[in-house]
């Protein structure tokens, strides 16, 4: 397994925000990670990107454990996050550039890889063009491409066709599915839009209130929950209740401290 989650917990004051979760990626798949608002993905990917300090548990990325090792970790994976992180006063090109110094890529090699990147991602043109001017669609692109540069091993994507679209989110995952083939690229994605996890993910595995609750492939989870679609068996395993905080358990425990505070 090219990802490997043992037992991992998170806890902020008492609240067990990730609670035991355990699973595996193999090298090469898509693989998806479901679950309402607040079940603890983003905490969980937080952790694996090495952004937060588990409780307790095991984290591991193509080979390096990520709490002993963060530094290799790091250089395994690249991320887009489901917020914009680009520089919008900068130039497409200046955006990665910026990048390729951070992960110290030989100067020999860094305008080649990118001048490569930009093609792949149909932003050979406008490489010189502001971030700023750029459409939704073409940020995350921009993004995709940033965060392949120091050609990692794993691509973590949050949420990363949120409010884009649908033929934005079409030409999106044909980029992504297009690198998954072509360079083995594993990728662990988010998303609430259940359709791209029925078309595009090998597996699956969701969250909820912190634990897995089913794992395997969209077929296999159809069959426990016999349902016809991936979107009803997440239905049924997750619960049919509103979810519409839309913020990590962590949050709400910071935002009901600082309520606390106030009074």
């Amino acid at each position: 397994m090219i990802i490997k989650v043992d037992n991992l917990t998170k806890q902020f004051d008492g609240l067990k925000a990730v609670d035991g979760v355990s699973f595996g990626v193999a090298p090469g798949s898509i693989f998806a990670f479901l679950g309402p608002n607040g079940a603890g993905k983003s905490t969980t990917i937080k952790m694996l990107v090495t952004l937060l300090k588990p409780t307790s548990g095991q984290l591991e990325i193509n080979g390096f454990d990520v709490l002993a090792a963060p530094a290799q970790a790091r250089r395994s994976f690249g991320v887009v996050f489901q917020d914009y992180s680009l520089d919008d006063e900068l130039t497409a090109y200046e955006n990665m550039y910026f990048h390729a110094l951070i992960y110290a890529l030989p100067k020999a090699e860094r305008r080649a890889k990118i001048a490569k990147l930009l093609e792949l991602v149909n932003l050979t043109e406008r490489q010189k063009s502001l971030v700023k001017d750029f459409s939704g669609g073409m940020k995350r692109r921009l993004e995709i491409a940033r965060g392949l540069l120091h050609e990692p091993k794993v691509l973590f994507l949050d949420e990363p066709t949120l409010g884009l679209d649908p033929q934005t989110r079409n030409h999106i995952w044909a980029y992504i599915k297009n690198l998954n083939q072509q360079r083995q690229l594993t990728v662990f994605f988010t998303t609430h839009y259940m359709d791209e996890a029925q078309r595009y993910a090998d597996q699956i595995a969701i969250i909820d209130r912190g634990q897995i609750v089913a794992r395997g492939t969209p077929q296999d989870l159809q069959r426990q929950t016999d349902s016809d679609s991936l979107e009803q068996a997440f239905l049924k395993l997750t619960g049919y209740d509103l979810r519409d905080e839309n913020i990590s358990a962590a949050e709400r425990l910071r935002l009901l401290n600082q309520r606390k505070w106030k009074k």
